[in-house]
C-alpha cells in the first residue's frame, strides 16, 4: 500500500507523485484509487487493489539512477533485424516497467535512429520510452525535466560516438572521395 506523497512508477506511463487516495464510483462499482500526478499536470487514476498486479512500484533511488545512466553509456545490445519482432521485444521491455529495460530501449532505438532512422512506430516508442525514463530520473535525481533530458541526450551521443566513431569515419562521404590520412594539407 502506498501513501499520499509517495513517488511511484506506473508502467507504460512513467513516474509521478500520489496526490490523493480517493473512493470513486465507476460504472456502479466503488473502488479506491491512487490519484497520481504525472509530469505536465496530467492526473492518472490507478485502482489501489490492482496496483501491485499492474506493476506499480516505488521510484528508484539515487544509486539506481546512476546505474540507469550507466546503461545509456554502454554499446547497444543485440536487437532483432526484423522490425516487427524488434518492436514486440521492445514493447515487452517497456511493459515490464523495469527502468533498466526502458533505458536499454532508449539507448538501442537512439543508436538505430542515428544509424538509419526509425519507422513511425519506433519513433513513437522511442519518444514514449524517453518520457518514461526522464519522468523517473527527474524524481530520483531531484532535477528538472530539461536537465535530465539533456543528460540523457549527452550520454547517448557520447556512447554512440565512442562505440560507432570508427563506423562513422568509414562511412563518411568525404572519406570515400578524399582519403584522410591525418597528416593535414600542405599549402
Amino acid at each position: 500500500m502506498f501513501n499520499v506523497g509517495d513517488k511511484i512508477v506506473y508502467p507504460m506511463h512513467g513516474a509521478g507523485v500520489i496526490d490523493s487516495i480517493e473512493e470513486k464510483d465507476i460504472l456502479g462499482e466503488k473502488q479506491s484509487y491512487y490519484i497520481l500526478k504525472m509530469p505536465g499536470e496530467v492526473k492518472v487514476m490507478v485502482p489501489t487493489a490492482r496496483a501491485e498486479e499492474i506493476g506499480v512500484r516505488n521510484i528508484i533511488d539515487k544509486n539506481s539512477a546512476d546505474k540507469v545512466i550507466g546503461i545509456l553509456e554502454q554499446d547497444e545490445t543485440e536487437m532483432d533485424k526484423n522490425w516487427n519482432k524488434r518492436y514486440r521485444d521492445n514493447m515487452d521491455k517497456m511493459k515490464s516497467g523495469d527502468i533498466y529495460e526502458i533505458a536499454d530501449v532508449v539507448r538501442n532505438l537512439s543508436f538505430k535512429q542515428k544509424e538509419k532512422g526509425l519507422s513511425t512506430g519506433e519513433k513513437k516508442m522511442l519518444n514514449n520510452a524517453k518520457q518514461i525514463l526522464v519522468s523517473e530520473l527527474v524524481l530520483a535525481e531531484h532535477a528538472s525535466k530539461e536537465e535530465v533530458e539533456q543528460l540523457v541526450e549527452n550520454k547517448i551521443n557520447t556512447s554512440y560516438m565512442m562505440f560507432r566513431a570508427d563506423d562513422i569515419a568509414q562511412e563518411s562521404v568525404v572519406n570515400k572521395f578524399i582519403p584522410f590520412d591525418g597528416t593535414g594539407t600542405s599549402n
